[in-house]
């Protein structure tokens, strides 16, 4: 490529009124080289950004005046550089106060799941009813107030259903597998099993959406899994526990979190896909939590014979099992014996459970799915530590694990591996283009 190099002496850079104006006028045609001298004059040298090709020059004795020169001749004010970054600070400020939310929740959804079924202990398959079914309810009224006030489209309501279809199926599947598999592993070796989540979200962000992950994000990851383990495993025989348990159950648990982690990429396919069918708007989240619960409740229909089985209720006492539970949560009747919490704590739960299922996703929405699946990983060994807390209803807490400490270490260095940036390639202005 033929190329000329134009040097711009300390002299005329000072003395050319165009600077005075902040206006270099060059030959588009062809790429300039500017002195390292000039650096000690009037004019400062910044940086060149080698990914961008963007010259910044700065005027020492005009504050005001920055021009940013891109080497295509375009002109740009630096007000507008500062308003991206500005934007990208805020996008990170509400990224992390999302997630700080999702975490917290999580901790909370995890206790209050145990506390709820300290007056449902015999119900706990009418609990899992009570919120797959009443989700449709309160999510759809949720969704037909904010489209009376505006917020939520014809345009929205009007997104393919398709989608949405996948997404109830896959969790109803999801669900199906993880009771089936939950029936017969130990309450230990799941949250081990739990972690080959964070794997599956990788390798189908990678597949599905074209991710390109740094190292140090992938070894993050990997140490956020190590981290969980360890912290729930010190101590414990949850080894011994899978291979007592055979493979079969071990991977049809893990094809259970497979199915998981298709249905929050399904849903980042969605957010994205929406963002092209609105022309640059956004799809509210609550018209994929109503569409996707309702599929959901559906494939739940056609599967209960099957799921009522793992549950221990064979399918012709289901009503009557039905009735006790609802009469167990209401805490009335002669089958309200035992039944002591209820229904503050099962309602507790519920909407917890559903204020975790949004924070997710709209964590998910404004990040992506493995950021999302990361905050709820880092949940667990806070669950953990809450349960050796003194809680009502419970009894005697628990105590730590052995390895705890250490776990949570692990994690932590784990999510700061994954969030750590490398520094962006720099160079001088004085680096030529050819």
């Amino acid at each position: 490529m033929f190329s000329y190099y134009h040097q711009i002496t300390p002299t005329s850079s000072i003395s050319n009124p165009l600077f005075n104006h902040h206006r270099l006028i060059i030959n588009h045609s062809f790429p300039i080289s500017i002195s390292p001298a000039i650096i000690n004059q009037r004019q400062k040298i910044l940086l060149l950004n080698r990914s961008s090709k963007t010259w910044i020059i700065e005027s020492l004795s005009q504050e005001k005046g920055n021009t940013i020169i891109q080497s295509d001749g375009e002109e740009n004010s630096n007000h507008n550089v500062n308003t991206n970054n500005e934007r990208e600070r805020e996008r990170k400020v509400e990224v992390l106060v999302a997630a700080a939310a999702t975490v917290i929740l999580g901790v909370g959804n995890r206790v209050l799941y145990k506390l709820a079924l300290v007056p449902l202990k015999h119900y706990p398959f009418f609990l899992a009813q009570l919120a797959t079914f009443g989700y449709v309810l309160v999510y759809f009224s949720i969704l037909y107030f904010r489209y009376h006030a505006g917020i939520v489209t014809d345009e929205m309501l009007s997104m393919p259903k398709a989608p949405f279809l996948a997404v109830g199926l896959l969790e109803a599947l999801a669900a199906a597998s993880g009771m089936a598999a939950g029936a017969i592993l130990s309450g230990t070796s799941i949250p081990i099993l739990s972690q080959t989540f964070l794997v599956w979200q990788l390798l189908l962000s990678a597949i599905f959406l074209g991710r390109r992950y740094r190292p140090n994000q992938i070894f993050g990851c990997l140490l956020v899994a190590v981290g969980v383990v360890i912290t729930v495993a010190s101590g414990s025989s949850g080894g011994l526990s899978l291979k007592d348990a055979g493979v079969f159950w071990t991977l049809l648990m893990i094809t259970s979190f497979f199915l998981q982690a298709g249905d929050t990429v399904l849903k980042e396919i969605i957010f994205l896909d929406a963002a092209r069918h609105l022309k640059g708007g956004s799809v509210d989240l609550f018209v994929l939590n109503s569409y996707g619960s309702a599929f959901q409740a559906f494939f739940i229909c056609l599967l209960l014979p099957f799921l009522s089985k793992l549950w221990g209720v064979p399918f012709s006492q289901l009503p009557s099992y039905l009735k006790d539970g609802a009469a167990c949560f209401l805490n009335i009747g002669s089958l309200s014996k035992g039944c002591q919490g209820a229904p503050m704590l099962p309602l507790l739960f519920i909407i917890v459970n559903m204020a975790y299922n949004i924070s997710l996703l709209h964590l998910l929405k404004i990040s992506s799915a493995v950021v999302s699946c990361l905050a709820s990983t880092f949940s667990v060994p806070l669950s953990v530590y809450a349960f050796t807390l003194p809680l009502p209803y419970i009894g005697v807490a628990s105590s730590l694990p052995a390895g705890f400490v250490s776990g949570v270490v692990v994690l932590v260095a784990g999510l700061l591996v994954y969030a750590w940036t490398p520094p962006v390639s720099t160079t001088l202005l004085d680096h030529q283009i050819t």
